[in-house]
């Protein structure tokens, strides 16, 4: 009996012990599971907090838009770099910073003339292009082509990133028609080019019908879009109308018109609203056309002292952008005020030196101006960097070296 009652008690003694080595260890995985769950919790967090931003940009438009303008007021300020390096995480889920990425892809490229570059450009193009399509109004039997041709759908329907996208994805287009002219210089290419560069303007002209006969709610994003669609269709139209005659009959004859008038009017709109994404970007095509297309076409109608107008508002803003310096240099250069000029485009270099292409562009200008003031040396310095360093025509700096050389001697 006593062995029995002992054996009961070293039985209840085991069992004790067992729960109070269960209820140790149960704790001490708790504290485990404790610190564990603190480092998952942050890490969690983190992901959670990136994942709200990467969101922010899918579905907050205003807070895309705001973010572009950042990164053009970089760009402006020649922090190319820094510009694309602010876009990148969010181009496959946002059509601004899409769209935004591939222009500053495509201006390298078109200054560059580097395949690698122009390699770059497409993929980030064709990218934008896509992210478009993911934004854009669904194609149903109520708005394909055939039916809007009967009866115009109600733009009323459509969203305000719906809307965007549209405009997005005509610029998209634009750019990437252009850059195939780069990438296949045949006929192949041309054609290809051209019918892209139609869906493209076809899809401008929706954007104008929305403009006009949607009911916007939200006057910041109308802004924004408004400035867009100016810049667009002032743009086709100036471009269209400064080709030559025939290439000019036959675009007509396949649905396209261009009126320079109405182009640079709708460009001088897209100007006045200096506060949109675009607004600065009207800005730069004024001055474009004014200084640079109107004298190199034979155009003669170039207004300089409209330019300088249009110029020194977004010149104060970007005191230093090297874009707007050489444009300032142009206005000096076309008036003969040759010293201002040279001044202008010397700055222009020395303010930068990530994209030294640009540098080229200045250089190029500054041989005319050297060449006009019959300064032969400084014209020969100039055409010798464009000759050793530019990817453009070699012929055309090598016969100009040539000729400041003899002129020299």
């Amino acid at each position: 009996m006593k062995d029995a009652v002992e054996t009961m008690n070293e039985s209840k003694r085991n069992k004790s012990e067992k729960k109070a080595a269960s209820v140790v260890l149960s704790t001490y995985r708790s504290i485990a599971d404790d610190f564990n769950c603190s480092d998952k919790e942050d890490e969690t967090f983190e992901d959670a907090k990136e994942n709200i931003i990467m969101a922010s940009f899918e579905t907050d438009l205003l807070a895309s838009l705001e973010e572009c303008c950042s990164v053009l007021h970089l760009f402006l300020n020649n922090k190319f770099q820094e510009s694309k390096d602010r876009l990148l995480p969010w181009v496959d889920t946002s059509v601004y910073h899409s769209i935004s990425y591939g222009a500053i892809s495509f201006l390298q490229a078109i200054m560059t003339c580097n395949p690698v570059d122009i390699d770059d450009s497409v993929e980030a193009l064709k990218r934008s292009i896509d992210v478009c399509n993911r934004f854009r109004r669904k194609s149903t039997l109520s708005n394909n082509s055939v039916t809007k041709i009967v009866k115009r759908p109600n733009y009323n329907t459509y969203t305000d990133e719906e809307c965007h996208a549209e405009l997005c994805y005509a610029e998209s287009l634009l750019l990437r028609a252009l850059v195939s002219f780069l990438q296949e210089e045949n006929l192949i290419g041309f054609i290809k080019g051209g019918l892209k560069i139609r869906n493209c303007y076809i899809t401008y002209k929706e954007c104008a019908e929305i403009l006009e006969n949607r009911k916007w709610t939200n006057c910041v994003s109308k802004m924004h879009f408004e400035s867009g669609v100016l810049l667009g269709i002032g743009t086709f139209n100036l471009v269209i109308s400064i080709l030559p005659t025939r290439v000019l009959r036959l675009l007509e004859f396949i649905g396209f018109s261009g009126n320079r008038d109405i182009g640079l009017q709708k460009l001088a709109d897209g100007h006045k609203l200096s506060h949109s994404l675009r607004g600065p970007l009207c800005s730069l095509s004024l001055l474009l056309y004014h200084t640079v297309l109107a004298f190199a076409l034979g155009k003669g109608d170039g207004d300089t002292e409209y330019a300088r107008t249009v110029l020194e508002p977004v010149l104060k803003s970007h005191p230093k952008g090297v874009v707007l310096i050489y444009f300032a240099g142009r206005i000096e250069q076309v008036q003969g005020n040759w010293h201002k000029a040279i001044t202008c485009f010397t700055e222009s270099i020395a303010a930068q030196e990530e994209w030294r292409q640009f540098h080229l562009l200045c250089y190029w200008e500054l041989t005319w101006c050297h060449m006009f003031m019959a300064q032969w040396r400084g014209a020969l310095e100039c055409m010798s960097i464009l000759h050793k360093e530019g990817m453009w025509s070699k012929a055309i700096s090598a016969y100009f070296k040539a000729r400041d050389r003899k002129s020299v001697v």
